[in-house]
């Protein structure tokens, strides 16, 4: 079974590769997507985003990386032949915001969501939480 396993990864983080990692155990192929979202504006540019995807996958040989720039999460599922959606979640808050998605996209094309439990040592780190200590330590260093 085909499953992806979408975000903006904007960063990787450790818990994206946990993830990952997991997910390949699972199934018969995992396609890792960069999805473009029109709501968020890129700190990375789409092509470092890939290249740290491809750098996580390494070992996995059942993983592909992928970007999609265009259309719904379902179409690029429709088009590639994949039924199954995986999806991290680190806490309650996170599966709130994940289950109408979940919903909406099997009732648009059938295509099923699965959770996985982020780890609980990872379960904290987000790319935003990634990127401000980022800056952070970057302005620090600047001084």
């Amino acid at each position: 079974m085909r499953a992806l396993f979408p975000g903006s990864f904007d960063p990787v983080t450790q818990g994206h590769r946990d993830v990952l990692r997991r997910a390949a155990l699972l199934f018969d192929e995992v396609v890792v997507c960069v999805m473009f979202n029109p709501n968020k504006t890129g700190r990375f540019p789409v092509a470092e985003r890939l290249n740290r995807l491809r750098a996580a996958a390494t070992g996995l040989s059942n993983v592909t990386v992928d970007s999609h720039t265009g259309g719904l999460l379902v179409d690029y599922c429709r088009r590639a032949g994949i039924d199954v959606v995986i999806r991290g979640v680190r806490g309650v808050h996170d599966l709130e915001y994940e289950m109408p998605m979940a919903r909406m996209n099997y009732e648009l094309a059938g295509v099923e969501t699965f959770f996985l439990a982020a780890d609980p040592g990872l379960a904290h780190v987000s790319s935003t939480l990634v990127t401000a200590v980022g800056q952070q330590n970057r302005l620090a260093h600047d001084d």
